[in-house]
């Protein structure tokens, strides 16, 4: 080779490629350090007035409804009113099938076209305040107290079983026979039958 093309070979080798006509392969890193703690500048995020969920057009006051969750699922209620959270306050009644007074998710209930006269029923003051649960003492938790202490269990106060029996009994009385055995009556799906093609 010659010196002028020994220039050019070492020209080309020491020359750095354009970027925009190679283009950029994963994520570039950059070659310095920052020694030290870096403050994090959180961001303030506002939050926005929460929005009640809207009730269904099918549900109103004194329809029967079917439970498809929690621990009374597949029972028939009574919807009384829609709570400031957005849950709905049903009953079932209790002297009827043994279902009290409940906050559901309209979601995992089924909306039927039977209807319960609610005249006389006062659910004016149950509110999500009354679903609170006190808070629990801080237990003792020696060695001692563990093997001799008894599971307490959790009672109802006075004050709701009355509420409960006062909310209950104007709606129990306007029940035929026949709409009591009906919301004592579990609902279940058997072989050969279709959630999609039933009428409720």
């Amino acid at each position: 080779f010659g010196s002028r093309d020994q220039d050019c070979i070492a020209s080309c080798f020491l020359q750095k490629p354009d970027r925009e006509a190679m283009g950029q392969a994963g994520q570039q890193r950059s070659g310095q350090r920052a020694f030290g703690k870096t403050k994090k500048v959180k961001s303030l995020k506002t939050k926005g007035a929460a929005k009640t969920t809207a009730l269904k057009k099918n549900i109103i006051p004194g329809q029967v409804l079917i439970l498809l969750a929690g621990r009374f699922r597949g029972r028939r209620v009574v919807f009384l009113k829609q709570l400031e959270s957005g849950l709905l306050l049903v009953t079932g009644p209790y002297c009827v099938n043994g279902v009290p007074l409940r906050r559901v998710n309209q979601r995992y209930c089924i909306a039927t076209s039977t209807k319960v006269d609610l005249k006389g029923a006062d659910c004016g003051k149950v509110t999500d305040a009354y679903f609170a649960r006190a808070a629990d003492k801080k237990k003792d938790k020696s060695e001692g107290a563990f093997f001799n202490a008894e599971a307490a269990k959790s009672e109802m106060p006075q004050e709701k079983k009355q509420g409960q029996k006062k909310m209950d009994e104007p709606i129990a009385k306007g029940l035929s026979a026949d709409m009591k055995s009906y919301l004592k009556a579990r609902f279940s799906l058997t072989a050969n039958m279709y959630p999609h093609e039933l009428k409720f």
